[in-house]
């Protein structure tokens, strides 16, 4: 999910959002500390709620007033973004780390022989959920096909009363949205601080990189390569080479594929 939101914003508006992690982050700690006063429902709404409204914030605080400059000063203002979400949650929730229990009560389910965390299958079907209804959204909607527009031909929608404006600010609120579902649901495996938004965020890029930045459905894909290689690598060879590996395989794919695995490169006849 965390692939899909990068992908979806940079499809929209261009940018490569390294802010997107700390969505994840911040869904996460706020629905750890909310699940200690209220229902998993309730603090999941309301921290799904508030991490959309600091995506949208973002976008309208950073993103819009520097909408003129160049892509690489844009990427440069996620990151301070990114930065500052650190900050902030590091004065609002402190350093420790927070965790969530598990939300079925059996601890592992048997599938075929194997045991599963049923946390993962709960991961699964909240990215399957994910993806599907952002498919229809995009593709069935009056907004969502405004937004794919947007993606292909900004003059030509600006044209047709459509204000790219206000699809990237859909796009920031939308990814942000995603990054915190990614983090609740992840808060039962992994303990949750203001740092962990980091190497999530890398993960996200590298799996929609390896997608295609400019295919949502290309990151999912990718998401999942990664995952199955950074497990092989764990299984095979050992979890110290897991992420130098699986950056490195990162890096092959800019050097030798650029677009993406799943991406045809655009050839330009003369």
């Amino acid at each position: 999910m965390v692939g899909l939101g990068i992908a979806l914003v940079y499809q929209v508006t261009g940018v490569i959002n390294f802010a997107q992690g700390d969505f994840v982050m911040l869904g996460g700690v706020l629905f750890a500390i909310l699940t200690e006063h209220m229902g998993t429902i309730e603090a999941a709404l309301i921290a799904l709620g508030v991490t959309t409204a600091v995506g949208a914030l973002i976008n309208l605080l950073v993103i819009a007033p520097a909408r003129k400059a160049t892509h690489d000063r844009l990427i440069i203002l996620t990151i301070g973004a990114s930065i500052t979400l650190q900050g902030a949650a590091l004065l609002a929730f402190g350093p420790d780390p927070h965790v969530t229990p598990r939300f079925s009560s059996n601890r592992s389910v048997d599938i075929f022989g194997a045991l599963i965390d049923s946390q993962y299958l709960w991961c699964a079907g909240t990215t399957a959920v994910a993806v599907l209804a952002m498919w229809l959204f995009l593709t069935r909607t009056t907004m969502g096909t405004a937004m794919r527009a947007t993606s292909m031909d900004r003059e030509t929608v600006q044209l047709m009363g459509v204000s790219p404006k206000r699809m990237a600010l859909l796009a920031f609120a939308l990814a942000a949205a995603l990054g915190a579902l990614g983090g609740i649901v992840l808060t039962p495996l992994q303990q949750f601080d203001a740092m962990v938004g980091v190497p999530l965020g890398l993960k996200g890029f590298a799996a929609a990189v390896l997608g295609g930045l400019s295919s949502p459905s290309g990151a999912v894909a990718g998401g999942l390569m990664f995952g199955l290689a950074e497990a092989m690598i764990a299984g095979y060879i050992g979890s110290t080479y897991k992420d130098t590996i699986g950056f490195g395989l990162l890096l092959a794919v800019l050097l030798f594929r650029p677009t993406g695995l799943l991406r045809r490169a655009l050839v330009v006849k003369v």
